[in-house]
């Protein structure tokens, strides 16, 4: 099948490419003209394994490719997906801002000319779908037209790193379609993958509310584990045992139950500050979920705390960090921790903070790029330089088996604080460091 797609952002390159892995011939257009240009040179503006591989081979066969030229885009696709960003409307609470998916409804009613399917996959409140459709009818009749379409709606459930993986190997489809003629097309588009999972067909509300609601949970779940191993630190607990016990019951699966500093990236920040917000569209309101979103703004800094704790004053001590993105194996730092983190380190006068990530450097460097006391170094190493202590914010593998002897030699002083316990095992480190972690009791290091 012919597909057009709308937007060429961070899961949704991936969909892209799958689609075209798939069989379908794919046209994806961006009003960005230099996005555009670098992807036909194979220039992939996110980090995520294989895609690059994807999409050079899939363009390479013509089964993938990109235009800025809306009017071919359209004529394009017997489908027709939208998959524009909804972010945060900072001026209207956080509610998911509407505007580019209004604008791509806007323009899809502008140039179609014959029967098309609009595929709404941008994560969206309840009675967006409604909304497209009544802005694409508005469009037709301005131009005295009398054309048949439809509309649908297909969230996707992607996690970066995985995303390829995830698409080809999904644990359900969820569509909402008007009519049988909008669910065959539906059911054709995801045929390939028909014999690995279930294709739901569902009703616009469900299929709407049902990515807010899965990632409002995960966060929850995040949230939850946090609180009870804040708890667990202060009574001399081991978190490690406490989940492993809560994780043998049946009903309750071990992922998204470890502790650390909380959740990044920009889907679950956003989704949830969106969905907490439609209360007032509907007068009910979410107050676990809102907790869920309280918690984990405070344990972002929690290792600032327990920093405080070990150093007493901050003030001009030379602070190391390993780890800038959301999570390892992506250069995504939306929403990141470590953004937090090093804010509030600022905050309290640090003389300097030294930072390294395998991925995502350039992007923290235009966050931070007028902060002269931040840092960015060629190695993980070099950063520990003549610091007085090491925060660790993300679990990239390489850092998971250190040379305890050249950290110990790097360091001015001894403290590290282990953002997402990732040397849980204790008996690698010496005697000389004070390590803390957000899985037991604090205390000096053996």
């Amino acid at each position: 099948m012919k597909i057009s797609i709308f937007g060429t952002g961070y899961v949704w390159l991936v969909s892209w490419a799958c689609l075209s892995e798939l069989g379908h011939e794919v046209m994806c257009i961006d009003i960005d003209e230099k996005k555009i240009e670098n992807l036909k040179l194979g220039i992939i503006p996110i980090y995520e394994p294989e895609l690059d591989e994807l999409v050079k081979r899939n363009y390479k066969q013509g089964r993938l490719s990109f235009s800025t030229n809306i009017p071919e885009w359209i004529k394009f696709g017997k489908a027709i997906f939208s998959a524009v960003g909804t972010p945060p409307d900072k001026e209207n609470n956080n509610k998911a801002d509407l505007k580019y998916v209004e604008e791509v409804a806007k323009t899809f009613g502008k140039n179609i000319w014959e029967y098309k399917l609009f595929i709404n996959k941008s994560t969206v409140p309840v009675g967006t779908g409604k909304k497209c459709r009544d802005i694409i009818k508005k469009e037709i009749q301005k131009r005295g037209k009398d054309i048949e379409f439809d509309v649908a709606s297909n969230p996707e459930f992607l996690r970066e790193w995985s995303a390829i993986y995830d698409f080809l190997n999904p644990d359900r489809v969820v569509c909402w379609v008007q009519n049988e003629k909008a669910k065959q097309i539906m059911e054709e588009i995801y045929k390939p993958l028909a014999n690995k999972t279930e294709i739901i067909i569902t009703d616009i509300a469900s299929a709407e509310i049902i990515k807010y609601a899965a990632n409002a949970f995960l966060a929850t779940k995040i949230s939850f584990i946090n609180e009870i191993a804040n708890f667990a630190e202060k009574v001399g607990w081991n978190i490690w045992d406490i989940s492993k016990w809560i994780w043998a019951d049946n009903r309750i699966w071990n992922k998204f139950l470890e502790s650390g500093i909380g959740y990044g990236w920009s889907c679950f920040p956003k989704d949830i500050k969106a969905f907490i917000e439609t209360w007032k569209d509907f007068n009910h309101e979410f107050k676990i979920i809102r907790e869920t979103e309280n918690v984990n703004e405070r344990q972002k800094t929690i290792v600032i705390d327990k920093l405080i704790e070990s150093a007493w004053d901050l003030k001009w001590k030379s602070i190391a960090i390993w780890g800038l993105a959301f999570k390892p194996n992506t250069d995504d730092i939306r929403e990141a921790p470590s953004i937090s983190v090093i804010n509030r380190l600022l905050e309290l006068w640090v003389k300097e903070i030294k930072t390294f990530d395998p991925a995502c450097m350039t992007h923290m460097e235009a966050v931070f790029k007028w902060n002269n006391e931040v840092q960015f170094c060629e190695t993980n190493y070099h950063a520990l330089e003549d610091t007085d202590a090491l925060i660790i914010l993300t679990e990239w593998n390489e850092f998971k088996i250190p040379d305890i002897k050249k950290i110990r030699k790097s360091m001015r002083w001894n403290i590290i604080i282990d953002g997402r316990n990732i040397w849980a095992d204790e008996n690698m480190l010496e005697e000389w460091f004070i390590y803390k972690s957000i899985w037991k009791a604090s205390k000096k290091h053996l």
